[in-house]
C-alpha cells in the first residue's frame, strides 16, 4: 500500500514539473507591466484582458509590440479610468517608445526618475491630476519629440534645462498652474514645431525675443499667458508658421511686418489685446491665410483690398476703429463662413454678390454706417444661420430670398431705414428663434405664414408702420416668449389665441389701434412677467384673471377706453410699475392700491376713487381765487404742525431703536411698498430664524397686511470664511447696488434695505419653497420631477442671460450655486445673494480678484488660478447647477473621489451610458429631453472658457431641449470602447 502511494506522489510531482514552464512563462516585459497594474487603481476593470498566464504581453489592451522582434514598443492606456501615482516601471521596458496616459487620473508629482524613461519619443501625460514642478530631468530623456502635459495641476517655472532638448517637435503645457515665466531658453529647441503653453497664469512678461531662433515652428499658442507690452519682430525666420494665437493677452502696439511675411500662415487669433495703429497691409502677403481674428483692438484705417481677396474661411475684424467700405474683393472667396465687423466705423454698401460664392453662415456687420440694400444673395448657398445688421442704415426691402433661407436661426435687423413690406415666407421661417426688426419704416401685415415659425422665441417688430389685425396663427408658436410690437398701426382685436402662448414673458402692444375685449383666458400666461397694452382703443372691464398672473411685475391698460371697477384680484400681483391712467374705470380703489405712492397709476378715470378722492385729483374752474389763497394758507398751517409732530416722532423713534440697534431713519426702498419698514425693525426675533450662513442670518416675517418678507441681518464685524466675501461692507453693497437696479422675473427682489453702522438689513421677497440645494441635498430634501428640475433651469438660465446680456455694464455673479437659487409657490426660480457680485466694464481688461470668490464645487478652473472674472466662470457654475438637477447629486459628492460632478458625468457616461448617470428616481418619460439638458450642462462646464456657451445661448439649447425631436445623443457623450469589461 505504501509502495502504491509513493509512485502515486512520484506521477503527481513530475506532472508538476512539467506544467510549470507553462504556469510561470510570462516574460520579463509582461512582468514589469503586471506590476503597473499592481501599482494602479482601476474601478473599470480596463486591464483585465492583462493575463498574468499569458506568455507575452503583445495581446493586453493598449500593448504594441514589435512584429519581429516581440518586444513592447508602446503602451497606450488613453481614457482608461485609471489613478494612482506615475509607474516607473514603465521605464522598465527596453524597447518602449510611445506612453500614452491620456485622461486618467494620475495623481501626485511626477518622479525625477522619470528620465530612465531613455528610450522614449513620445509622452502623453495630458489630462490628468498631476501636480508639483515640471521635473528637470525631462530633458534628459534625449530622443523625447512630444511632449504633452496639458491638463493638469502643474505649477511652478518651466524647466530652463527644457532649452536642452534637440530632438523635441512638440511641446504642450495648456492649461496647467504654471506661475513663472516664460523661459527664452525654450527658444534654443531648434527641432519645436508646435508650442503651446496657453492658459496657464504666467507672470507678466514678453514674448521673449529667443523664440525668434524657432525657424521650423507651425504652430505657436499663447492664449491667455498674461503677456504684455508690443508683439516683438521676430517672426522672419518662422517661414512654416502655420497657426498663431496670441488672443486674450495685454499685447499693444501694431501687428508687426515680420508676421506679413509669413507665407504658410493659415489661422492668426490676436484678438483681445491693446494692437493701435492702422491696419497692416502686409497681411495681404499671407496667401495660405484662412483664418483671421485680430478683433477688439485699436486698429485704424481701412480694410485692404488684397487682404479680402485671400481665400478666407473667417475674418473676426470686430471692435476696432476701421473706416471706409468693405472691399468688393471679399466675394471671390469660396470657402468664407464667417465674417463678423460689428462695433468700427464701416460704411459704404455691403458687395452685392456677398454670399453667392461661399457658404455664408455667420454674419455680424452691426454696429456700423453701412447703407443701401441688404445683398440679395446672402444665403445662395443656402447655410447662413445668423444675420445681424443692426444700428446701420440700410434702406430699401427685405430681399425676398431670405424667404427661402431656411437655415436661417437668428436675424437681427433693428435700427435701419428698411421699407416696404416683409415677404411672407419669412415670417415663416422655422428654424429662426430670434426676429428683430425694430426701428424701421417697415409696412404691410404679419403673414399668416408665421404659423410655420415653430421655433420663434423672440419677436421684436417695434416702431415700424405694420398695420392690419394681428393674425390668430401667432397664437401657434407654441415657444415664443416675447411679443413686441408697440408704436405701429395694428388695428382689430387683440387674437384669443395668444392666451396659447404658455412661454410667453412680455406682451407689449401699446401704442396701435387695437380695439376690443382683453382676450378671455388670459390668466393662462403663468410666465408672463410684462404686459405692455397702453394707447389703444381696447374697451370692456379688466378681467380679474390678471390677478392670477404670478410673476407679472409690469402693467401698463393706460389710454384705453376700459371701463368698470379695478379687480380686487389685483392685490395678488407684486408690481414694479402699475399704469391704469386715462380710462373708464370707476369705483372704489382696492385697499392696497388707496395709498399716495399709486396716486399716478389712476389718474384721468373720472368715475374712480369714490371712496378716496383725494387720490384721484380733477381740476375745477371758476372758484373763487380768494377761496384758494385762505385754503393754502390754512394747508400750510397744517404741514408747519405736522412737519413738527414728524420730526419729534422720528426723534423718539430713533432713540428707542437705536437702543435695539437698528436706526428706521437708514431705510431705503426700491419698490413700491405696502407694508412699513418700521415692521420689520420690531420684527426681528429668534423663532422666526429659517437659515444662517457666512454672511448673517435669515428671517421669515409675516407683517400686518399678511404679506411675507424674508429678512436678511448680516454679522456684525469682519466674520470671514474662505470663499466667502471681500468683506461684510463690500458684499452688503455690492446686493445693494447690483438688485436696487435690476428688475426681472428670475431675480430675487430686494425690496428694501437698512445699512447703519450699527445693522445692516436686507428685506427681500419670500420664497415659501427655499433653495434648489435644500430641496435636492439638504434639510428640506424631497422629489422633484423632471418638468419642475427643467422648468428652474431654465428660469436661472434666463436670470443670468439677463445680468450677462442685458445690463449695462454687465453683472457676473460669481457665487452661482443650487443654494442661490430660491423657488416661489410655484417652483418658479429666482437667482439670489448678490453679495459677490460685480460689474464688468464693457471693452476692458478684466480685473483680478484679491481672493477666489464662490463655492466649492462650482468655480471654474480657470477663476481658480487666474483670479480674473467674466460671464464663463459664471457659466461653468451653472452647468453645475444643471448636472445637479440631472444627476440628483452634490457637486462634492464623496463617491467622486478627487474628481467633480463633471469629471464624474463623463467617465460613468463613457463607461456605463447615459443611463447611470441621470437621477433614476427621474424614470424613463422624459429621458430624451433629460439627455440634451445633460449635454448642455456639460457644455457649460468645458474645462476650456472659449468652448462654454453664451448664457442667451444656453437658454436657447435649454429651450431647445423641449422641443427637440431629433436623437439626443450628441458628440460630448461618446461612449467609449475602453469600457467593454463593465
Amino acid at each position: 500500500m505504501a509502495s502504491v502511494l509513493f509512485l502515486f506522489l512520484l506521477r503527481l510531482l513530475l506532472l508538476l514539473l512539467l506544467l510549470l514552464p507553462l504556469i510561470f512563462s510570462l516574460n520579463q516585459e509582461g512582468l514589469y507591466l503586471q506590476q503597473v497594474k499592481l501599482s494602479l487603481s482601476d474601478p473599470t476593470q480596463s486591464l483585465s484582458s492583462w493575463n498574468p498566464r499569458d506568455d507575452t504581453p503583445c495581446n493586453w489592451s493598449g500593448v504594441i509590440c514589435d512584429s519581429v522582434s516581440r518586444s513592447v514598443v508602446a503602451v497606450d492606456l488613453s481614457d482608461f479610468q485609471l489613478a494612482g501615482p506615475f509607474p516607473t516601471f514603465f521605464c522598465r521596458l527596453p524597447s518602449l517608445s510611445s506612453l500614452s496616459l491620456f485622461n486618467n487620473a494620475i495623481n501626485a508629482s511626477l518622479p525625477d526618475d522619470i528620465a530612465s524613461c531613455s528610450g522614449l519619443q513620445r509622452l502623453n501625460l495630458s489630462q490628468n491630476f498631476l501636480a508639483g514642478s515640471i521635473p528637470d530631468a525631462l530633458s534628459k530623456i534625449t530622443n523625447l519629440r512630444l511632449l504633452d502635459l496639458s491638463g493638469n495641476n502643474f505649477s511652478g517655472e518651466i524647466p530652463v534645462s527644457f532649452g536642452e532638448f534637440r530632438r523635441l517637435e512638440t511641446l504642450n503645457l495648456v492649461e496647467n498652474l504654471l506661475n513663472g515665466t516664460i523661459p527664452g531658453s525654450l527658444g534654443n529647441i531648434s527641432s519645436l514645431k508646435e508650442l503651446q503653453l496657453a492658459y496657464n497664469p504666467f507672470s507678466r512678461s514678453e514674448i521673449p525675443s529667443a523664440f525668434g531662433n524657432l525657424t521650423k515652428l507651425e504652430v505657436l499658442w499663447l492664449a491667455n499667458c498674461n503677456l504684455v507690452d508690443r508683439i516683438p519682430d521676430i517672426f522672419g525666420g518662422m517661414t512654416r508658421l502655420k497657426n498663431l494665437d496670441l488672443s486674450n493677452n495685454r499685447l499693444s502696439g501694431s501687428i508687426p511686418v515680420s508676421i506679413t511675411h509669413l507665407k504658410s500662415l493659415v489661422q492668426i487669433e490676436l484678438f483681445n489685446n491693446s494692437l493701435f495703429g492702422e491696419f497692416p497691409l502686409g497681411l495681404s502677403n499671407l496667401t495660405a491665410l484662412r483664418r483671421i481674428d485680430v478683433s477688439m483692438n485699436h486698429l485704424t484705417g481701412t480694410i485692404p483690398d488684397d487682404l479680402c481677396a485671400l481665400q478666407l474661411e473667417s475674418l473676426n475684424l470686430f471692435e476696432n476703429r476701421l473706416e471706409g467700405p468693405l472691399p468688393e474683393s471679399i466675394v471671390r472667396s469660396p470657402y468664407l463662413n464667417e465674417l463678423k465687423l460689428f462695433n468700427n466705423k464701416l460704411s459704404g454698401q455691403l458687395p452685392s454678390k456677398l454670399g453667392q460664392n461661399s457658404p455664408l453662415v455667420h454674419l455680424d456687420v452691426s454696429y456700423n454706417g453701412f447703407s443701401g440694400a441688404i445683398p440679395e444673395n446672402l444665403c445662395a448657398k443656402g447655410a447662413l444661420e445668423e444675420l445681424i445688421l443692426i444700428y446701420n442704415s440700410f434702406s430699401g426691402k427685405i430681399p425676398p430670398s431670405l424667404g427661402k433661407c431656411t437655415s436661417l436661426s437668428r436675424v437681427r435687423m433693428r435700427n435701419n431705414k428698411l421699407s416696404g413690406s416683409v415677404p411672407d415666407d419669412f415670417w415663416g421661417l422655422h428654424n429662426v428663434y430670434l426676429l428683430e426688426l425694430v426701428e424701421n419704416s417697415l409696412s404691410g401685415s404679419i403673414s399668416s405664414k408665421i404659423s410655420s415659425a415653430k421655433n420663434l422665441s423672440i419677436l421684436m417688430i417695434s416702431e415700424n408702420q405694420f398695420s392690419g389685425s394681428i393674425p390668430e396663427e401667432i397664437g401657434s408658436l407654441s415657444n415664443l416668449t416675447e411679443l413686441s410690437g408697440s408704436e405701429n398701426m395694428f388695428s382689430g382685436k387683440i387674437p384669443g389665441n395668444l392666451v396659447k402662448l404658455s412661454q410667453l414673458g412680455k406682451l407689449d402692444l401699446s401704442d396701435n389701434k387695437l380695439s376690443g375685449e382683453l382676450p378671455k383666458g388670459i390668466g393662462a400666461l403663468k410666465r408672463l412677467n410684462e404686459l405692455n397694452l397702453a394707447n389703444n382703443r381696447l374697451s370692456g372691464n379688466i378681467p380679474s384673471e390678471i390677478g392670477s398672473l404670478p410673476v407679472l411685475n409690469y402693467l401698463d391698460l393706460a389710454s384705453n377706453h376700459l371701463s368698470g371697477s379695478i379687480p380686487l384680484e389685483l392685490q395678488n400681483l407684486k408690481l414694479n410699475s402699475l399704469n391704469l391712467s386715462n380710462n373708464l374705470l370707476s369705483g372704489a380703489l382696492p385697499p392696497l392700491y388707496a395709498e399716495e405712492i399709486y396716486r399716478d397709476s389712476f389718474l384721468g378715470n373720472p368715475g374712480l376713487c369714490k371712496n378716496t378722492p383725494s387720490l384721484c385729483p380733477r381740476i375745477e374752474k371758476g372758484k373763487n381765487q380768494g377761496y384758494w389763497l385762505l385754503k393754502a394758507i390754512f394747508l400750510l398751517a397744517i404741514v408747519v404742525f405736522a412737519v413738527g409732530v414728524i420730526w419729534f416722532f422720528f426723534k423718539y423713534k430713533k432713540f428707542k431703536q437705536n437702543k435695539n440697534g437698528i436706526a428706521v431713519s437708514k431705510w431705503k426702498s426700491f419698490h413700491k411698498l405696502g407694508f412699513s419698514e418700521y415692521e420689520i425693525a420690531v420684527s426681528l426675533s429668534e423663532d422666526k430664524v429659517i437659515g444662517s450662513g457666512a454672511s448673517g442670518k435669515v428671517y421669515k416675517v409675516v407683517l400686518k397686511n399678511g404679506e411675507i418678507v424674508a429678512v436678511k441681518k448680516l454679522w456684525q464685524g469682519a466674520r470671514k470664511e474662505d470663499n466667502s466675501l471681500d468683506s461684510e461692507k463690500d458684499g452688503f453693497e455690492a446686493e445693494v447696488e447690483t438688485l436696487g437696479k435690476i428688475r426681472h422675473k428670475n431675480i430675487v427682489r430686494l425690496w428694501c434695505c437698512c445699512n447703519t453702522s450699527n445693522c445692516k438689513l436686507l428685506v427681500y421677497e419670500y420664497m415659501p419653497n427655499g433653495s434648489l440645494g435644500d430641496l435636492l441635498h439638504g434639510s428640506r430634501k424631497r422629489f422633484l420631477d423632471w418638468p419642475t428640475r427643467y422648468k428652474v433651469a431654465l428660469d436661472a438660465a434666463e436670470g443670468l442671460s439677463y445680468l450677462h446680456h442685458d445690463c449695462a455694464p454687465p453683472i457676473v455673479h460669481r457665487d452661482i450655486k443650487s443654494n442661490n437659487i430660491l423657488l416661489d409657490s410655484e417652483f418658479g426660480a429666482r437667482v439670489a445673494d448678490f453679495g459677490l457680485a460685480k460689474f464688468l466694464n464693457s471693452g476692458k481688461d478684466s480685473e483680478p480678484m484679491s481672493v477666489i470668490a464662490g463655492s466649492c464645487g462650482y468655480i471654474a478652473p480657470e477663476y481658480a488660478y487666474t483670479l480674473r472674472v467674466n460671464e464663463k466662470s459664471d457659466i461653468y457654475s451653472f452647468g453645475m447647477v444643471i448636472l445637479e438637477l440631472v444627476t440628483g447629486r452634490p457637486p462634492n459628492d464623496p463617491e467622486f473621489g478627487d474628481k467633480n460632478l463633471a469629471n464624474w458625468v463623463y467617465t460613468t457616461v463613457d463607461c456605463r451610458g447615459l443611463d447611470q448617470a441621470i437621477d433614476p428616481k427621474l424614470g424613463s418619460k422624459y429621458k430624451e429631453e433629460i439627455y440634451r439638458v445633460l449635454n448642455v450642462g456639460l457644455l457649460c462646464t468645458s474645462s476650456l472658457p472659449i468652448n462654454r456657451p453664451s448664457m442667451r445661448r444656453v437658454v436657447k439649447l435649454l429651450q431647445e431641449a423641449a422641443t427637440e425631436s431629433r436623437p439626443a445623443i450628441a458628440s460630448l457623450l461618446v461612449t467609449s470602447s475602453t469600457c467593454e469589461g463593465l
